[in-house]
């Protein structure tokens, strides 16, 4: 069965752009749950888990399934956290490479990116994620409601913002914007960086 991948820090590490609890109720309840549900989904349709997590995703209309919809809602909901606990880190992880020459070029500077970034956010009514994804065009940052992701239409995501409320309202309340300005301050471009590079290749 499928697991969720190690945060590679500790729940305080965070901190004070995100508080322990925080990451810890995120961690073991919210993502564990959409783990859980999706492990006993995909077990009661007989699923051997021979697949990746991306390549499930990406294949995920060769199957005939029960409950296909519950299975897609919680595979975006362990995909979109495993993304999103790899894109913070208690040191801040600048982007790099290929990926900032290109971020450069389309949006004239990081800091640039960064407002956009930030102004696309705060554009997402009610619960889901902004990615910044690969697709077919170039670099596009995007919004995706609830537990949709890129790689549910073949696009690359390479770096992601949880805007569920859970992932900052005891921190910020109704600050979306404050979370947003304050993420980049632990904002981790590693696997981006990594991720572009390779496809870059």
């Amino acid at each position: 069965m499928y697991k969720l991948e190690d945060l590679g820090y500790l729940y305080q590490d965070l901190e004070p752009y995100i508080d322990t609890h925080t990451m810890g109720l995120h961690y073991n309840k919210h993502a564990k749950k959409y783990l859980n549900t999706l492990n006993q989904l995909l077990l009661e349709n007989n699923f051997d888990f021979s697949l990746s997590l991306v390549e499930l995703a990406q294949n995920i209309d060769l199957y005939s399934w029960n409950n296909k919809d519950e299975i897609i809602f919680n595979l975006g909901g362990v995909i979109n956290h495993n993304l999103y606990f790899h894109c913070m880190n208690k040191k801040k992880i600048e982007v790099t490479g290929e990926l900032k020459n290109d971020l450069i070029k389309k949006y004239g500077s990081i800091d640039e990116f960064i407002k956009e970034f930030i102004t696309v956010s705060m554009r997402l009514k009610g619960s889901g994620y902004t990615f910044l994804e690969l697709t077919p065009s170039g670099l596009e940052i995007t919004n995706y409601k609830n537990q949709d992701s890129p790689i549910f239409s073949l696009n690359v995501p390479l770096f992601t913002i949880d805007l569920w409320e859970h992932a900052y309202y005891i921190n910020y309340n109704y600050d979306k914007r404050k979370y947003l300005e304050n993420f980049f301050e632990i904002a981790d471009f590693s696997v981006a960086n990594h991720l572009y590079e390779r496809i870059k290749r």
